[in-house]
């Protein structure tokens, strides 16, 4: 197994304890298992303790939103990442699936105030998801946990300026 990429020049600065919760779309498995590898190595990394990272499979993409929906309602987390890929077929399904899953996200992350990462990642061919769910530092879950930090500090800082 290639080593984990790590998040060189990551520093959130996030006061007190973070939890953050990453959905996985079990569809399209060994890529969305890699995604999440890589997500959860680069919260690590950023000084995340292991215990408050918590991992979810949903059978596929379109099941994100219903299971974020719940966790942003829980109050648990302080923000949750979505990870599946969703690879081109035949027929129009494809974009049904990316776009409803996108607003189905956005939808919960406007309601509850719960940042929700989406990386589901649409691609038309297996080898545009394979080079965004590799081994490698252009990995989506490293982007989607540094922008799940980003988005923590940045509600916990404008927090504290409004009290």
């Amino acid at each position: 197994m290639q080593q984990i990429p790590r998040a060189a020049k990551i520093n959130p600065k996030i006061s007190g304890q973070a939890k953050v919760a990453i959905i996985t779309s079990q569809y399209n498995g060994e890529l969305t298992r890699n995604l999440e590898r890589h997500c959860m190595a680069t919260l690590q990394a950023a000084g995340l303790p292991k215990e408050n990272v918590e991992a979810f499979a949903v059978p596929g993409a379109l099941e994100i939103p219903v299971l974020a929906k719940y966790l942003a309602a829980a109050g648990s987390f302080d923000a949750i990442v979505a990870l599946g890929i969703v690879l081109k077929g035949e027929t129009y399904h494809f974009e049904l699936v990316a776009n409803e899953a996108a607003r189905g996200c956005q939808d919960v992350a406007i309601a509850t105030g719960v940042p929700v990462i989406m990386e589901v990642l649409a691609c038309y061919t297996k080898e545009q998801a394979e080079a965004r769910a590799g081994n490698n530092d252009r990995n989506k879950g490293i982007e989607a946990a540094h922008t799940a930090l980003q988005m923590i500090t940045l509600l916990r800082t404008l927090k504290r300026k409004t009290k």
